[in-house]
């Protein structure tokens, strides 16, 4: 029993975008989970920090 090519092609090709679509789920999940505002809002706002600017 042969395996043919264009099969093993087709299913990874629908593995890798379901894999692909789990992974932005996920991501876009943490990015938005109510308890890592704070976590994004300093880091949004570390840049501004006095000690982060140039000398003058």
């Amino acid at each position: 029993m042969s395996i043919e090519h264009g099969f093993l092609v087709g299913l990874s090709k629908s593995f890798g975008l379901f894999y692909l679509i789990a992974l932005s789920a996920g991501v876009l999940a943490y990015t938005f989970w109510p308890s890592n505002k704070k976590q994004f809002d300093q880091a949004a706002e570390s840049i501004l920090r006095q000690e982060d600017r140039p000398w003058t």
